[in-house]
């Protein structure tokens, strides 16, 4: 089987973000704007998108 997999672009920039905020990006593979990371699709990652959904963009949902 394959595991599932969730494209996430960065949009927004974390400059005047919190610290947590700019953290949750890196944890996400994201810290430069338009960069784009394929991540696994479970809900640890889904929790960290929703934390910065203001800084992010899903491309293609599994869901």
């Amino acid at each position: 089987m394959t595991e599932k997999t969730i494209r996430v672009q960065q949009i927004g920039s974390p400059i005047r973000r919190e610290a947590s905020q700019r953290q949750t990006l890196v944890g996400l593979k994201l810290n430069k704007m338009h960069r784009i990371a394929v991540l696994p699709d479970n809900p640890s990652v889904r929790g960290m998108i929703a934390k910065v959904h203001h800084l992010v963009r899903v491309l293609d949902d599994a869901a």
